[in-house]
């Protein structure tokens, strides 16, 4: 069982999209793009990615930015330059387009960059895993050219500059694929920095717990019961899955089952009654008690507010 693909595909809430943005010396955009992890890839001349908080940085050929929470940012020839806002998501990607290509700026030295967006909910509770990834992740052309990575920037950039038949969907399946990509790689590059939900996955002991609980989120576990599963006893697995998940064994089961709530009250109109028992909740009385506590609204204002 992929636990990070179940993750991933549980706090999506739109299809992915990708873009061709090319820059004419002087140019800046300004990117604001709540509720959605983007990534680019300078693929032609070189460009200064600035994020809302952190220094520039810049973006050489093959050089790859991944920014897993929507911070705001500018994209330009050079820190200095004026930015145009390019605004939402929405404004760049109208509903049902999942390619877009543009050009801005002067007519100096020219940049193309790839760029994507994989649309994530931003309603709490946020799985531990994507909460502690960095505002930026930079993988170096130097450091980031795993041969599969730079397959997949080489297919959907083909299929951005020259779209076909069903690129629409093609391109949605190569932007999810490359998120799982760049986490990954980013993580092979940096194990200081990897977050620890993503290291406890690598562990032959914690694994097991968390594939159990990903497995069957409605069992009625006990610190006990996973501990049973983990092989450990019960005082020594808390401890264990506490200092390297970051959260108590029962407060992740709880994280985890109000986001799969969360992705079946966005996928159907399936009763309340219905959800609660999907997730471990005996009533609808209970799981919306405990769905509004972690999320802060109701699960039918959740529900109406993702339609």
């Amino acid at each position: 069982m992929d636990a990070l693909s179940e993750v991933l595909a549980a706090g999506q809430v739109g299809r992915p999209v990708s873009a061709r943005t090319v820059g004419r010396t002087p140019w800046a955009l300004r990117m604001i793009f709540p509720g959605a992890a983007v990534f680019h890839v300078a693929m032609q001349g070189s460009a200064w990615l600035t994020v809302d908080g952190h220094a520039p940085l810049r973006l050489d050929p093959g050089d790859v930015a991944l920014l897993p929470h929507g911070s705001t940012h500018t994209l330009g020839d050079d820190p200095a330059t004026p930015p145009v806002e390019l605004g939402s998501l929405a404004d760049a990607h109208p509903p049902g387009q999942a390619i877009a290509s543009a050009e801005f700026g002067g007519d100096g030295a020219r940049s193309t960059l790839l760029c994507g967006a994989y649309l994530l909910t931003q309603a709490a509770p946020q799985h531990p895993m994507l909460g502690s990834l960095p505002a930026v992740m930079h993988l170096p052309a130097s450091r980031g050219a795993d041969p599969q990575l730079r397959a997949l920037v080489d297919l959907l950039a083909s299929e951005v500059e020259r779209p076909g038949p069903g690129s629409t969907t093609i391109v949605s399946s190569l932007v999810d694929a490359m998120f799982a990509y760049l986490l990954r790689t980013w993580c092979a590059t940096n194990p200081g920095a990897c977050p620890q939900w993503l290291a406890a996955l690598a562990d032959p002991v914690l694994g097991r717990a968390l594939v159990a609980v990903h497995a069957d989120p409605a069992a009625p576990w006990t610190v006990g019961q996973l501990a049973s599963v983990a092989g450990l006893s019960r005082a020594a697995f808390a401890r264990r899955f506490a200092e390297q998940v970051g959260l108590p064994p029962l407060t992740y089961l709880t994280r985890w089952r109000m986001v799969r709530a969360q992705q079946v009250l966005r996928a159907n109109s399936a009763p309340l009654d219905t959800v609660a028992r999907e997730v471990g909740y005996d009533s609808a009385f209970a799981f919306s008690k405990a769905f509004k506590r972690h999320t802060g609204v109701s699960p039918a204002r959740y529900r109406e507010s993702v339609r």
